[in-house]
């Protein structure tokens, strides 16, 4: 190869060298982010309780006398029809109840008869003959009334409903009037039990929309309504019992349920302005900070006025408007005045 060909060739190996050891800077790319819009809500945040799913219509059953339970027919979660014999008790002591009221029932009407006679033949006197009419008047309804006991010995499903709890069994010695048996009627669903303070019940009434959540459904919520308001605080707890009316559409939801309740009150009058939780940046008191959406790709920091935190959302007292677009995913990585790429 000539001199002047190896000159070449060395001369196109340096540029090429010389353009390897400077590569080119890449372009940057625009931020990712993702956008919500400002919406109008509440002046004052909802109240939050807790409350539990119950049958809107919970039969309490239980013996009207004392004794040992011979018999209890059903689990929880059964079904029973109305009418349904549910629990018995063992009716020796009953029984044997219902027949000494028949025979001092008895005797007292054979004194009476005896006494009938000894007074047309003037042997007692009609005050005495009175005393025996009035023992067995009280004789009768003696009898009237362990019969009565009698067959209240057994415990009778009211309507169709499910079996919520069962709290005896057989065996057990139960007093007059202790819960044995909790149904549930079924006609007409279950509802949202809930208690609330003092201070909150003035804010209520009657048909206030209500929001419900369940750990079995986490990201779902259920709507609702208020149906009813207690007159007066519950003397144990101290706090006024609610009841919410709620849609529980295809969810399987069990009486027994956990829900978180919100309520919001229809007597707050006014609005602000509220932007999801994840657009809140760099509070500080009431203070803090949001990116919002200028012009088609650039977005630029703004401050707010924080007035209350709800459970997914924020409620500002100042600062923007609703409509505006904010950031609310990717907005730690901004600058004030950076392009930006908008993904769903």
């Amino acid at each position: 190869m000539s001199r002047p060909a190896i000159a070449a060739l060395l001369l196109g190996l340096c540029t090429m060298l010389a353009g390897c050891g400077q590569p080119q800077a890449p372009e940057p790319q625009a931020t990712p982010v993702r956008l919500a819009a400002a919406e109008a809500g509440p002046a004052q945040p909802p109240l939050v309780a807790s409350g539990v799913l119950v049958p809107r219509d919970e039969m309490r059953l239980a013996f009207k006398v004392g004794g040992i339970v011979r018999q209890i027919d059903v689990q929880a979660g059964d079904r029973v029809r109305a009418g349904q014999v549910l629990a018995r008790l063992d009716r020796t002591e009953v029984d044997a109840q219902v027949e000494q009221a028949r025979q001092l029932a008895a005797k007292a009407q054979r004194d009476l008869e005896r006494g009938r006679a000894l007074h047309r033949d003037q042997v007692i006197p009609l005050e005495q003959l009175q005393n025996l009419e009035t023992q067995a008047e009280v004789a009768q309804a003696q009898l009237r009334s362990a019969e009565y006991n009698g067959r209240y010995a057994q415990l009778v499903a009211p309507a169709d409903a499910l079996v919520l709890r069962r709290l005896a069994e057989p065996q057990d010695l139960v007093p007059p009037g202790q819960v044995v048996l909790v149904l549930g009627g079924e006609k007409r669903g279950l509802t949202v039990r809930a208690a609330l303070s003092d201070r909150d019940i003035p804010r209520l009434a009657l048909g206030d929309r209500v929001e419900m959540r369940l750990d079995a459904w986490p990201d779902r919520v259920f709507p609702g309504r208020l149906t009813e308001i207690a007159g007066a605080a519950n003397e144990r707890t101290g706090l006024f019992d609610v009841e919410a009316e709620v849609d529980a559409g295809d969810a399987a939801v069990r009486a027994g349920m956990v829900a978180r309740l919100q309520i919001f009150p229809a007597r707050d009058a006014g609005e602000l302005v509220h932007v999801p939780l994840g657009a809140i940046l760099e509070g500080d008191g009431d203070t803090a900070q949001v990116f919002v959406l200028d012009g088609a790709d650039t977005v630029s920091r703004r401050a707010v006025t924080v007035a209350w935190i709800g459970a997914d959302s924020v409620a500002l007292r100042d600062g923007l408007d609703a409509g505006t677009r904010v950031v609310v995913s990717g907005a730690p990585y901004l600058r004030d005045g950076e392009t930006v790429r908008i993904v769903p």
